[in-house]
């Protein structure tokens, strides 16, 4: 068995893609055994009451490639990492984002282990991230002590490797199956022979939100048993759209804010149809499994993230980014044919299932071991002759 420390430079306490994706990596290795601790900067000491969280320092809100990031930006952090890295004596050091600053970054400067580093981004600029320079000369000084490198999609590892060499294996994001069925109930309020349209995310201009409200007022005008639910954090932006839904004078509109963890799937059960339209700087598209999950056909924005877990009119349709009309005409078609719905519904549960986090979980320990294994023979082999 093994002793993980999983590391994240964003916020523990804040939902998002990477922060979701530890936490259910750490669920499954503790399932097969193995120790973990979950190492990132967090507004309180232990999120969630996570008994497995080790935090370094505090976060900081800042905008970055159409969102929000929350990391910590102190340069003090040496002396909290040295003490937790000599005390914990981890077995391998999974970096996610291994060169954002400034905990991961750090990390990777005072580990001596077995580094690894999982690549999310799609976007923005490795060498000038949140406006903090990192040279092409620090990339390549800290790549040195990565021993291995992960991306969660095609998409993922093509723009890593435009920033940073390595050989990279595609490992992709994963969804709980068990949290995420077609068992769950719908919420029965909405069950009211409305068809309603699901947008989860959080709510930042990148989602797309806005072209979905502009796209659900022409629909409106056309079905009018049409249901909008709005489900994600972000209370400034909450404003903006929910003035602009009123501008637009627009009716059946439901923001939901943030939900629970136990109702999330339910809102996804109540779903006619999911919708992603988000205008780019994706890597991959978890809520799409999550979609998927709970056999909802899906229209979505054809970006490369998003391309590369639905399949255009198989799993859902796909429509160009920022296309109001296109958004429509997709959105539309589904709207006007249940059997279209269903029969997309089905294609998604069984592509889903390739993505269950016990198969993704054991698929990053078979890594985690192959990895090992090779830089044995790499130190084996440069071991002078004559010499045991």
């Amino acid at each position: 068995m093994m002793k993980i420390a999983l590391v994240s430079p964003y916020d523990f306490e804040h939902p998002g893609g990477v922060v979701n994706h530890i936490r259910s990596l750490a669920e499954e290795f503790e399932r097969l055994g193995h120790e973990v601790r979950i190492i990132a900067p967090a507004s309180h000491r232990e999120p969630l009451g996570d008994a497995r969280f080790v935090p370094i320092g505090r976060p900081h809100s800042f905008p970055n490639s159409g969102s929000i990031s929350r990391v910590s930006l102190s340069l003090h952090l040496a002396p909290r990492i040295k003490e937790v890295l000599g005390r914990e004596k981890f077995d391998v050091v999974h970096l996610h984002e291994p060169f954002a600053p400034m905990l991961c970054s750090a990390m990777l400067r005072f580990s001596d282990g077995l580094n690894i580093g999982t690549f999310h981004a799609y976007a923005g600029r490795p060498g000038y991230w949140l406006g903090w320079p990192i040279t092409t000369y620090l990339i390549k000084r800290r790549n040195r002590k990565l021993r291995g490198h992960i991306a969660v999609s095609i998409p993922a590892r093509r723009y890593a490797e435009k920033h940073v060499s390595g050989e990279y294996t595609i490992i992709p994001n994963g969804v709980d199956l068990k949290r995420f069925h077609c068992k769950v109930a719908p919420l029965a309020e909405y069950r009211d022979g409305y068809l309603n349209i699901l947008f989860v995310g959080r709510l930042e201009p990148r989602k797309g939100l806005a072209y979905l409200l502009q796209a659900y007022r022409r629909l409106k005008a056309v079905h009018s048993h049409i249901r909008l639910i709005v489900v994600g954090p972000g209370v400034w932006f909450r404003r903006k759209y929910e003035l602009q839904a009123k501008l637009l004078g627009l009716k059946d509109v439901v923001f939901a804010g943030p939900v629970s963890f136990s109702d999330l799937p339910r809102y996804y059960a109540t779903a006619d149809i999911f919708c992603a339209p988000a205008t780019g700087h994706e890597s991959f598209g978890m809520v799409l499994l999550e979609a998927m999950a709970l056999g909802k056909p899906i229209v979505a924005s054809r970006i490369d993230g998003y391309a590369s877990v639905v399949t255009d009119g198989q799993e859902g349709l796909l429509a160009p980014p920022k296309d109001v009309g296109g958004l429509v005409r997709a959105l539309e078609k589904c709207l006007e044919s249940e059997t279209l719905r269903q029969e997309m519904g089905a294609r998604g549960l069984v592509t889903v299932q390739r993505y269950d986090w016990p198969i993704i979980a054991q698929r990053v320990l078979e890594y985690y071991r192959h990895t090992v294994e090779r830089c044995e023979s790499i130190a084996q082999n440069a071991r002078p002759m004559g010499l045991s």
